[in-house]
């Protein structure tokens, strides 16, 4: 299954931004899997005086925003869970910049964060595995929008390379 085949409602509007962001050229899973380690080569060869810096007052760190994609990734995954077991319940959104105040990332080494990363990714690559076709089409609803577990997993993926992105052009 490949990001090409979702259909517009599977997904919010807002979540095709990060969907455009990842590639035709592998399946779900191989992605899931590619992408974690592609961007940790990516964050190890940045400078070690970057991961505190903000290019902005009120910005994020490099820190802060790996934690983001953690959280986040946690989340999307519940979610896709959540879905797979055909959970009709309505979940609710979450506030990203409390999640970030609260976590304390710049406070961890980037070696922590890239191991939890690594952890949380893992654990969603074994979730999604465990899904077949008619439960990775299954419909919920997240922050009043309609997704499928199928679009969470390239959500995850697009979230992150929209990310590396972002450190590319203001960070680096």
């Amino acid at each position: 299954m490949k990001p090409n085949q979702l259909q517009p409602n599977e997904y919010a509007p807002f979540y095709a931004n990060y969907i455009s962001q990842v590639s035709d050229e592998y399946t779900l899973q191989e992605e899931l899997e590619i992408s974690l380690h592609r961007f940790i080569k990516f964050v190890q060869d940045i400078p070690m005086d970057k991961f505190d810096y903000r290019y902005a007052e009120g910005k994020w760190t490099i820190k802060d925003i790996i934690l983001h994609l953690i959280d986040a990734e946690r989340i999307f995954a519940y979610r896709a869970l959540r879905f797979a077991r055909n959970d009709k319940t309505d979940l609710p959104g979450f506030e990203e910049n409390d999640y970030v105040d609260e976590a304390n990332a710049n406070s961890r080494t980037i070696m922590d964060l890239l191991t939890e990363l690594s952890a949380v990714r893992h654990a969603t690559l074994l979730l999604f595995k465990s899904f077949n076709e008619d439960k990775l089409l299954r419909i919920g609803t997240a922050n009043n929008n309609q997704m499928s577990v199928r679009a969470l997993g390239f959500i995850i993926i697009g979230h992150q390379n929209h990310h590396q992105r972002i450190f590319e052009e203001r960070y680096l």
